[in-house]
């Protein structure tokens, strides 16, 4: 039989559901997405303006470089907002307690009213969680603030897994440029990025109720588009500058 607490098997058993994809896995999807569309437009615009090898090589590797830095910034900024917002509502949550008990256990039990219980079933829930001053905070946070403490994130590591992956993204254009010269290089290049697209459209697929293949396609062909745009905006530029 076992010993754990009602909350220990909940944490368990949704530790086992979180385990099933992890939450990094989206953010490095959606990482290597962002670093291979933006460094793919980078390189298929400057190859409209110039054949020179380098000059595309250089544009787009510190074009990697910026999305990078970008990318870690916002993401250790987004976290940390998203933090203090967490902060703010618990706060407020224990003011609310504190300054009217009574009235926040009222709130509760209305709220599971609005969720089929019968009015006396509502209130003596609501009054044993409030024997709890601990479980009474977070509950009345979640229930009347719509937060969870689980949704807290660590920042540093958002901004890593963010600028890794951004990075990984944007090189993957470039690796033919380390190798090769002239024409067939640009040929390379774009062959290399929208096989990129296909993969990281079809890895989307496990964060999302989409087919694998279905996604792919959409991400090849947003590829496509984002190439033969920059490469023509490129190519105008050539002339007129």
């Amino acid at each position: 039989m076992s010993t754990l607490s009602p909350s220990a098997k909940l944490d368990e058993l949704m530790g086992r559901e979180q385990r099933k994809t992890p939450s990094w896995i989206g953010d490095a999807i959606y990482g290597v997405n962002d670093g291979l569309g933006a460094i793919f437009g980078i390189i298929a615009g400057v190859a409209g303006y110039t054949d020179n090898n380098q000059t595309i090589l250089i544009s787009g590797f510190f074009g990697a470089l910026a999305s990078t830095l970008s990318m870690a910034a916002g993401a250790w900024l987004a976290t940390r907002s998203e933090n203090e917002l967490l902060d703010k509502a618990f706060h407020e949550a224990k003011r609310d307690i504190e300054q009217n008990r009574e009235r926040e256990v009222q709130i509760l039990s209305l709220i599971y009213e609005t969720r089929g219980f019968e009015p006396h079933e509502a209130k003596e829930i609501a009054e044993r969680i409030a024997k709890d001053d601990d479980l009474f905070l977070k509950t009345m946070a979640q229930e009347k603030h719509g937060i969870h403490e689980a949704s807290r994130g660590n920042a540093w590591g958002a901004a890593f897994s963010g600028g890794l992956s951004t990075f990984i993204g944007g090189v993957v254009p470039l690796i033919p440029f380390f190798f090769m010269h002239g024409l067939a290089t640009i040929i390379t290049a774009a062959a290399v990025s929208l096989a990129a697209h296909f993969v990281v459209g079809a890895l989307k697929s496990l964060v999302t109720v989409r087919s694998w293949w279905s996604s792919g396609i959409e991400m090849t062909f947003a590829g496509v588009i984002v190439g033969v745009v920059s490469y023509l905006l490129g190519l105008a530029g050539s002339h007129v500058l």
